[in-house]
């Protein structure tokens, strides 16, 4: 395949990494510039920690900068000028999109961007499908509810930008969306891992076969790690008969990573973007392969409300891989976002990510696609309850899956569960992201 063919920016998805660091390093110094002189918020942090624009000189010297986070922001908003607070960075008539976080992990975070703003974020988004495959022949299907979070607006306007035919189903049921991706013989889409899943069984309680009577051969997944966790993706693809690609972003930072073809991991996006990664503990920055910690960012495109070296919680880690069979030399990510570090808690003493408990479930073939689990104290000791669906004709198997379940969870998590096999469909279907894991500790 012809270079042109296979990336959508040649000239900087091969980038030598020297050259490509200085470019990186130019953007924040030019980033950071702006918000100091534009933002109220931004100057106000950046003067107490004594750190200037003309002190950026180096990498080293972007350690310096002060990190934000989700908290800080919320502190602000609801202020003049109203809402965004004194973060805002350009003059409020130049703000011409809206966007807020879902609120899953507290008040929604008010996201104001200027057009140039969005184009920037449809751009990336562009390096991310043309990465996957996506041509000016597919039909793109979007099953989500066009609303106020950030969701696929991206991924609809990006397809367009890409010359893909773009059908929105925003107001449409699962049942109609099925019926409407079949008659139009749709050949994309992009949804929740969570989504993907239930459309299928929905599509199979139908009398509807996915990889046989749909033309759906590329899904691409975002708002949850399922799409890099190996067992849940094995599960779409073997549901839809179709390639399921990952993509990372938030509201906050925007569209940061994405796996390609090759699928060897997350790709970031750093013609867009700077990431670090650091010891949730110490802050120490990481830069070898194989060590776990959060992820903070540094958007270069966004001018409105600049999201400089923000702490995301998202836990990442490097991979051991230098070069993607593909050719990029953008940086990888090993099995993209694995949780957030929110989310990962000592349960009877053990750090427990509930990734972890994800892929053991989802690699059963015996148990459905949904499960629950619940944290809770009995007196001084963590209780920890998982409910697990059986596959029709299971229910006679229980305690030989029991004990395979037993043994993968202890091997995965190093921790024993309170085991609970349900009938199919008992548990909760969620249309965008799940919340599969509730510790009701602090409840109690």
């Amino acid at each position: 395949m012809k270079a042109e063919e296979q990336y959508w920016n040649p000239i900087l998805e091969t980038l030598p990494r020297e050259k490509l660091q200085q470019l990186q390093l130019k953007k924040f110094q030019s980033i950071f510039r702006w918000a100091y002189e534009h933002s109220k918020f931004y100057h106000k942090i950046y003067s107490e920690a004594g750190i200037e624009p003309g002190d950026i000189k180096t990498f080293d010297d972007i350690k310096r900068v002060p990190k934000i986070e989700k908290a800080m922001m919320r502190g602000i908003q609801g202020k003049d000028p109203y809402p965004y607070g004194d973060i805002l960075s350009v003059p409020l008539e130049q703000v011409t999109e809206y966007r807020q976080t879902s609120g899953t992990t507290g008040q929604p975070v008010y996201q104001a961007d200027t057009w140039q703003d969005w184009e920037g974020g449809v751009e990336a988004y562009c390096y991310a499908l043309y990465a996957q495959g996506y041509r000016d022949s597919d039909r793109i299907f979007l099953p989500f509810g066009y609303n106020i979070f950030i969701a696929f607006w991206a991924y609809h306007y990006a397809g367009e930008k890409l010359g893909c035919e773009v059908i929105p189903g925003g107001v449409l049921n699962t049942e109609a969306r099925i019926l409407k991706m079949q008659e139009l013989r749709a050949t994309a889409m992009g949804a929740t891992p969570t989504y993907v899943l239930g459309m299928a069984e929905t599509a199979r309680k139908m009398g509807i076969n996915p990889p046989k009577d749909l033309f759906i051969r590329k899904i691409t997944v975002a708002g949850e790690p399922g799409g890099s966790v190996p067992a849940t993706r094995k599960r779409m693809e073997d549901a839809w008969g179709a390639k399921v690609y990952d993509q990372a972003g938030s509201t906050e930072i925007g569209h940061w990573g994405w796996e390609c073809q090759y699928q060897c991991g997350l790709h970031v996006n750093e013609a867009f973007h700077l990431v670090e990664i650091e010891d949730v503990d110490t802050g120490e920055v990481i830069t070898e392969p194989g060590r776990k910690g959060k992820m903070v960012v540094t958007t270069f495109h966004r001018m409105a409300q600049p999201c400089i070296r923000f702490d995301s919680k998202d836990v990442v880690e490097w991979s051991p891989i230098d070069k993607c069979e593909c050719g990029r030399t953008f940086r990888l990510l090993r099995g993209g976002v694995t949780g957030r570090a929110d989310d990962i808690t000592k349960v009877k003493g053990v750090l427990l990510a509930p990734a972890s408990i994800e892929e053991v479930v989802r690699s059963i073939r015996e148990l459905g696609d949904e499960y629950e689990v619940v944290v809770t104290k009995k007196g001084d000791i963590d209780d920890i309850t998982l409910k697990v669906e059986l596959v029709p004709g299971q229910e006679g198997n229980v305690d030989a899956i029991r004990a395979r379940l037993v043994d993968q969870l202890r091997l995965k998590t190093n921790l024993g569960y309170n085991l609970e096999f349900h009938p199919s469909g008992a548990l909760p279907r969620y249309d965008a992201k799940a919340k599969r894991f509730k510790d009701l500790r602090h409840k109690e």
